[in-house]
Formats: C-alpha cells, structure tokens, sequence
C-alpha cells in the first residue's frame, strides 16, 4: 500500500487524511521534517509514497490528480507531493536529507516559485528544490480545482469556500473526455460514454477489461457480418458502433480513474487495428457468401489505412524537436493557423481526414444499409482523399522547415523503415550518391517495381529482376542519415512498395485463396510496424535487430515474395502465402507479447496517448 506522510500540526475540522485514505493512502504523521525523513526511510521502498501538508485544503480530485498518476516519477500539486519508486523516490530522500543539512523546517527564499505556492511548507520547499535539482515534477494542471496550504484562519475559510463552489466530481467526469477528438466521438459517443466509464470506475473494472470487451464486440461483429446476410449486416454495424463507444469508454475509464499503465497503452493501440482489420475480412467473408469477390478491396482499404499511419507516425517522428525558433513559416502552416480560430473549420477538417470515430460510423452504417463492395469502395474512395490531404500539407510545411533533425528522429526514421540484412549490407559499402535526400532514392526504388508488377504476367521472372534491384535501391536510400526535408516519406514509401507487391501478385495469381492469404500476410507484417511505432512512442526504442533481421526486413519480405511468384505455380503460391504469413505472425506477436508483459511486470513507465485520433 503506498504511503502518505502529513507534515506540521493538523488542523481540527480537516478532512485531509480520509481524503488520502480514499485514495488508497496508508496514512502517518510527522512533527518535524526529521520525523518525516524517517517514516520515508521506514515506508515500504516498492511502493509510491507522498508528503502532503497537514493544512492542505483542496478537492479530492486535485489530490487525486497530483497524487496517483502513474505516469510520472515526481508530481507535485500545492501542498503535496509524490514519488514513485526508483529515481523519483531517490530524489526525494536527497532532498529531505539536504532540508534537514540546510535548515531543518525554517523557511527558505520562493526564489521562482509561482504564487500559488506556500514558500514556509516543507512540502512546497522540497517540491521546489526537486523542480531545480533537474529530475522535473509534473504539476497537473487543475483549471477550476482548489489546491492550496492557506497561511491562515482567513485565507483557509477563503478556500474553503473556493472548494465548497464547485463540483470536483463534474470536473473529474469532464476531464475523462479527450481535449481534442474528432466530431462523431465528441458529439455522438462522449456525452454518454464518459458515464459508461464512471459505471464501470465504481464497480472495479480496469480499461483493459473494457477494451478487451471492445475487442470481443467487434469480433462477433466481423462473425455477424461474415455470415452475409441483411441481418447479419444489420447486426454487425451495430456493434461495431457499440465496440466504438466501448474503445471510447475504455480511455475515458483510464483517464477518470488514472489508471494508466503500458500494457493498456499497448493493448487499446493494437487493438484498434486488430477490430478493425478483423472487420474488412470479415466483410470480405460474407461478400463472397453472396458470390461477390472484394477480398482485392479489403486488401486495399488496409493497405491504404496502414500507409496512411505510417505517413502520421514518420512525420510527428520527423517534427518532435521542433521549437517555437524554429517554427513553420510556409503559406500553408499560417493558413492552417489562420483556419484554427474560425472554430467550424476546426470540425471540417477534423472530420475530413476520417479519425476513427468518423470512419467506423461510415463503416456501420454503410455496411447495415449497403453491400460490402459499396462499403469498400466510399471507404477507399474517402481514406484517399483524407491521405492526399494531410499528406500533400506535411510536404508543403516539410519543404520550408528551418529545424534541423533530431538524433532521436533521425533514428526513428531508420527503425520505421525496417530495413533488414539485405539492406543493412548493402547501406555499408561505400558508394557515393548525389543530394542529401533519401526520399529520391526510395522512390526510384519503389515505382519500377510496382510497374513491372502491374505490366507483367504472373510467373514471370522481369519483376525479380525489378525486385533485386529495388534491394539495392533501398539499402541505398538508407546508407546515410535520413535528414533530409522529406526523408519522413521513406518509410511510407517501402511500405507502400512491400504492401502493394503483395497485393499486386495475389491479385494475379486469379486463383481462390490468393488475396485472403496475401490479406494475412499484410495484416501480420502490419502488426510488426505497428509494434514499431508503439514501442518508439514509449521511448523503448524499435524491436530488437534480431527480429527485424530474422523477419527480413521489408526489402527481404519483398523479394521472397516476388520470387515465390516466379518460381511456384499460382496454387502453390497460396500456400506459401499462407505458411509466410503463419511465421511472420508467429514470429512478431511472440516477441511484442514478451516485451510488452515483461514491460508492465518490470514497472515500465506508463504511457498514454492523448495525439490526434487514428
């Protein structure tokens, strides 16, 4: 059970230690900061332990807030701060040691500390001292929330009356609900899941039980609309949209009960994908029921997705170091800064670019009214123009970018680009290659191959040739740092190389069990990049070179595939599809599972995404 030590002579009336037993809080008390220097040393040392000030008066919430975030080594509100075990817990015993070397419990100067802040309470002083010593405290922005160690009679009956105005349960349910989503989330889904959420948040269950719970529901979903018919179209839109406001829910739970951790983090990203993906095939399943083939077209809408990530990820990758010195200047970056204060434009363009909510509502309720191929088609017809969108605005704000690239990005950008041995060879001879730009050199890699596949007959040996050359196009592209202005393209680019020669061969080989196969085997080598991202998110660098070398890298995977084409006739082709993709899945979900439990189990920091909707 953490810890909570009061610090100075409590106040008769205060409710501040129910309020930390409430919390989950073991509460003690002490007289001096000797004492409380002693009860850190005596608290149990695996465990998260704050000091609050025995004259605190503020919301449960703003206690809640600045007290049981997992997120966060150090965090502090006004009167209270916490550390959790490791280096915050360390950094908090140094300062109480230098408190007591320095002047005990005198007061100290307020140096910079802001007004809120109660320069003669301990708690404050070392919350202050940790803020200068380097390891940072995150202090929780409270808006309308009371947190304050009143100075005295008056200024307490003051805040009380600022605690007692207004309603911190509101304010906790308000927070629950993302600061930015997109339309249908904030309009049609948050004004009643956030209620789902406090529901399940009072009956014990944790945001991995509702997102799994999201993930079954969309499950039976993709069964009901693989049976083909009306009322199993019906059905399957339906819940899909009941999966939609339990993915909303699951988030909100986390985020109202802060019960964040990397294993949720990891398990609502994947899935996501996983829901969605499992729903094109199941769409695909009962289009065939019906004798209509659009397995080509759920290929493709998955395709399309999974680029249109990529191209999401590289580029936040390729700007995080980005300062307000180094600001966009292009045209377009001042119009979108000009569009931002017109606040319906702020919708349209949200909405325009399909984030997930948007897109599983076209997705429900296309499918309950419509056919699978119609389904498909407006999906692809609306994912292109949403990726033609933002994709042609983060060229035109690339080419005038003044920053210059991180060590962090630039090695982003390498491990999203999942390079294998091949590559990995090739990039160390020494071969000079005109400019600075990488993209160029992915490029020209990547469109002789896809016109060799699409002008050439299945089992023909030109595309290995294309292939083969593609090889050495791409170790190429990556021999040197990618720190050119568009070098974020070259991962979308290999992936869109390596998706759509699958797709492409598949499609050719005109024999039954062709796409599904080349389906799994995309969905399987997606998941890795996926993984990729995830892992870079939470600052645990990529997935350890060994699977990448023993997956084969997208340059590798790309050439097998092409030769198996030319070598197999196209039944046997199926069938190496279908082992491909059976080891590759194998192969990534065992390592990403392994890593993101012994993650959790270790104590990994826990992450939470809060960026734009996928």
């Amino acid at each position: 059970m953490p810890t909570a030590i009061l610090t100075g002579q409590p106040v008769p009336g205060s409710s501040i230690e129910d309020d930390l037993r409430s919390l989950g809080f073991d509460v003690r008390s002490a007289t001096d900061v000797a004492d409380t220097e002693t009860l850190l040393a005596e608290s149990p040392c695996d465990e998260r332990v704050a000091v609050v000030d025995a004259r605190f008066v503020g919301h449960l919430h703003a206690l809640r807030l600045g007290l049981t975030d997992p997120r966060f080594p150090l965090a502090a509100v006004p009167g209270a701060v916490t550390a959790q075990p490791g280096a915050g817990r360390t950094a908090l015993t140094r300062e109480l040691a230098r408190e007591i070397s320095a002047c005990g419990d005198a007061p100290a100067e307020p140096g910079g500390a802001s007004s809120a802040v109660v320069v003669d309470s301990l708690v404050d002083r070392i919350a202050l001292a940790l803020d200068a010593d380097g390891p940072g405290v995150h202090r929780p922005g409270l808006g309308s929330l009371t947190a304050v160690v009143p100075a005295g009679p008056e200024a307490r009956e003051t805040a009380m009356r600022a605690v007692a105005a207004v309603d911190d349960e509101a304010v906790r349910l308000k927070s629950a609900v993302k600061s930015r989503d997109g339309f249908f989330t904030t309009f049609c889904v948050s004004p009643y899941s956030r209620y789902l959420a406090r529901w399940c948040a009072r009956r014990g269950l944790t945001p991995n039980q509702v997102t799994t719970a999201s993930l079954l529901t969309a499950l039976i979903a993709a069964g009901c609309a693989a049976t083909g018919s009306r009322g199993g179209f019906v059905t399957a839109g339906v819940l899909l949209l009941v999966s939609f406001v339990l993915d909303c829910a699951d988030g909100q739970l986390a985020r109202y009960s802060l019960q964040y951790s990397t294993l949720g983090a990891w398990l609502d990203a994947t899935f996501d994908r996983a829901k969605e993906y499992a729903f094109y095939a199941g769409l695909a399943l009962g289009a065939a029921r019906g004798g209509d083939d659009v397995w080509a077209l759920a290929l493709g809408a998955m395709i399309l997705q999974t680029c249109r990530h990529v191209v999401d990820f590289a580029f936040n990758e390729a700007t995080a170091g980005d300062t307000a010195a180094t600001a966009n200047t292009s045209p377009t970056a001042a119009l979108s800064d000009r569009l931002d204060g017109v606040r319906w434009t702020v919708w349209v363009r949200r909405m325009i670019v399909l984030p997930i909510g948007e897109r599983w509502a076209l997705i429900a309720v296309l499918t309950a009214l419509t056919t699978p191929r119609t389904t498909f088609t407006v999906l692809l017809v609306g994912c292109g123009f949403a990726a033609t969108y933002t994709t042609a605005g983060r060229v035109l704000r690339s080419l005038t970018r003044k920053a210059e690239r991180t060590e962090r990005a630039t090695r982003a950008l390498a491990d999203l680009a999942d390079s294998g041995p091949l590559a990995e060879l090739i990039g160390r001879i020494p071969v000079r290659t005109p400019g600075s730009s990488r993209f160029v050199p992915a490029l020209e890699s990547t469109v002789p191959l896809v016109v060799a596949l699409w002008l050439c007959s299945y089992g023909s040996w030109v595309p290995a040739g294309f292939a083969a050359l593609y090889v050495l196009a791409s170790g190429v592209a990556v021999s040197i740092p990618l720190r050119g202005r568009l070098d974020w393209l070259v991962p979308p680019v290999f992936r869109a190389a390596e998706y759509g020669t699958v797709l492409v061969l598949a499609g050719k080989a005109e024999v039954n069990g062709a796409l599904p196969a080349a389906f799994g085997l995309v969905a399987a080598v997606a998941y890795h990049h996926y993984d990729t991202v995830y892992r870079i998110r939470g600052n645990a660098g990529a997935p350890p070179r060994w699977l990448v070398r023993a997956s084969g890298g997208h340059e590798g995977r790309t050439l097998v595939v092409v030769v198996l084409a030319a070598l197999l006739s196209a039944p046997q082709f199926v069938v190496a599809l279908t082992v491909l993709a059976v080891a590759v899945a194998l192969l990534v979900l065992t390592e990403s599972i392994r890593y993101w439990v012994t993650a959790h189990q270790g104590g990994a920091p826990a992450v939470h995404d809060e960026g734009v909707p996928a």
